[in-house]
C-alpha cells in the first residue's frame, strides 16, 4: 500500500518518462526537477510513454520506496506539457489519478468491470 505522511508533497513530473528507470535513476530525476533540491518526503510520480505505466517514488526517513502500476485497460491522464516540471496535486487527486480517473474533471478513462 502506498503510505506517506498526510502533509508530504505530491509532484507529478510532467513529460514522459522511461519506466526502465528505477531508484537511482528516478530519484536522480526527482532531484534535477526540484529547483531547492528538498525531495525528503515527498512522492514524485512518473508517467510511461504509453500512458499505461506509472512509477512513484517516495523517501520514507530510511531509503526509497517505488510504487508500480501497469493498467491492463485505459490510460493515465496526465499533464499535456512535454517539458520537464513538477505540478503539484492533492492526495484526492493522486488517489483519482491511480484509478484511472481524469482528476482535472473526474471520469473514468475506462470503468473497470464489476464482477458479482
Amino acid at each position: 500500500m502506498l503510505t506517506g505522511s498526510f502533509d508530504a508533497k505530491i509532484y507529478l513530473c510532467t513529460g514522459k518518462t522511461d519506466m526502465r528507470k528505477g531508484i537511482g535513476g528516478l530519484s536522480a530525476l526527482a532531484n534535477t526537477l526540484m529547483s531547492n533540491g528538498a525531495c525528503g518526503g515527498a512522492l514524485f510520480a512518473f508517467r510511461g510513454t504509453n500512458a499505461d505505466k506509472i512509477k512513484i517514488l517516495y523517501w520514507d526517513g530510511q531509503g526509497y520506496c517505488l510504487f508500480y502500476k501497469c493498467l491492463d485497460r485505459g490510460k493515465f491522464t496526465w499533464p499535456s506539457n512535454d517539458e520537464k516540471i513538477t505540478i503539484g496535486v492533492t492526495r484526492a487527486q493522486l488517489s483519482m489519478l491511480l484509478e484511472a480517473i481524469d482528476w482535472r474533471n473526474p471520469n473514468w478513462s475506462d470503468p473497470p468491470k464489476y464482477t458479482g
